[in-house]
């Protein structure tokens, strides 16, 4: 099969194409190489595009372009749509350029494939957990509910944990693809807008779609760069400058991190099961990680003594708690992963440890969110 990989020279389509090649598929390659995942000179020193500009056909193009979309799909078999700009925080004031990157360039992608001839046979959307919003509870009065976006009037009296109307205290659960979907972010927002829209239109033309939600998605090769996602690479690059943590609210707030290879291995399922056809699927790693524990394991790998501070503050657009029931994509696809967070912190930092520590630009993200009032 010949496979169009858009973003596929970041995290996760890199280790994406590589395993692909690995298999006998032909790839194509179509990303812009922003200098926020790669740097200012992507084409000599980012070690993603390095890692795949010989084993793939590359374009140097963006998904807002329609002539790019026209080369980028000329003899595919399939598309793994990944690009997209990612970050709750910066969505929350870089609205127009989110809108039209994850927004626009699947529209694009996807009014050449109802409108033009091509031999697309299969959409994969990188879909996320933030078009959840806040995760699934149990209230022990109410059954299953899905709370509100939490209030900034809360969170300043250090109320970080959610409740419910006429409920005592709600007990957190995984999250299934059926339940409740309200984003609370631009970002999630338009994750949200791309899912549907592939779900939508590829099946009325007779192209098989598939959405993964992906969790917090980690592991070797992730960009050290970029000060406006990805935790584990946030704090490490703190850490390696000696700086150290601040903790926003209270520590306890959790994600559900999921391994690299885990999550390529179920993308490929995604491709080559038909049982995936048309279907949506979480992928995670099923488990819930407070953000506290996070920073305590990645200062204990590096044995780097930095203070963890715990400050009550907060961004408005993160959620509380969200982690993923994969009972779905167990029982359609045999899907179970395999590293655990222990496991694949192991692998990540060992990583960090080989690699030129990069300037820590985290709080120039963070300043730009309190101009804005988005941070408190």
């Amino acid at each position: 099969m010949r496979i169009l990989i858009t973003g596929g020279a970041g995290f996760i389509g890199s280790n994406l194409a590589l395993r692909l090649v690995d298999k006998g598929y032909k790839v194509t390659i179509l990303d812009n190489l922003s200098p926020q995942i790669h740097g200012n000179n992507p084409t000599e020193t980012s070690p993603l595009f390095i890692s795949i500009k010989e084993k793939t056909s590359f374009i140097n193009g963006s998904v807002t372009n329609y002539e790019d979309w026209k080369k980028a799909l000329l003899d595919q078999d399939a598309i793994v749509h990944l690009a997209a700009e990612t970050g709750t925080g910066q969505s929350m004031y870089e609205i127009d350029r989110y809108t039209d990157v994850n927004i626009g360039g699947t529209s694009k992608m996807l009014e050449l494939l109802v409108n033009t001839n091509h031999d697309v046979k299969k959409v994969i959307v990188a879909s996320s957990r933030s078009i959840y919003g806040e995760g699934k509870y149990i209230s022990q009065e109410l059954g299953p509910v899905y709370p509100r976006h939490r209030s900034p009037e809360l969170m300043d009296k250090g109320l970080f944990e959610v409740t419910y109307p006429d409920s005592s205290a709600l007990v957190l659960t995984a999250t299934d693809e059926n339940s409740k979907i309200h984003p609370s972010s631009v970002y999630g927002v338009t994750k949200q807008t791309q899912e549907q829209l592939v779900m939508t239109v590829c099946p009325s033309v007779g192209i098989a779609a598939v959405a993964f939600r992906y969790q917090n998605v980690y592991g070797p090769g992730q960009s050290l760069k970029n000060p406006y996602t990805g935790i584990l690479s946030i704090f490490s690059t703190q850490i390696k400058n000696g700086n150290g943590i601040n903790i926003f609210e209270d520590g306890k707030e959790s994600r559900d991190f999921v391994y690299i290879d885990d999550v390529v291995n179920a993308t490929i399922l995604g491709l080559e099961r038909e049982e995936a056809n048309n279907e949506i699927f979480n992928v995670g790693a099923g488990v819930p990680v407070d953000v506290l524990t996070v920073a305590s394991k990645l200062v204990e790998n590096y044995n780097i003594k930095v203070p963890i501070n715990i400050s009550g503050q907060y961004r408005l657009g993160d959620i509380r708690h969200n982690y993923a029931d994969l009972s779905k994509i167990r029982r359609l696809l045999g899907f179970e992963p395999e590293v655990t967070f222990e496991e694949g912190l192991k692998r990540f930092t060992k990583w960090v440890d080989t690699q030129q520590v990069q300037e820590d630009r985290y709080q120039k993200s963070i300043d730009e969110m309190r101009a804005k009032g988005l941070f408190k």
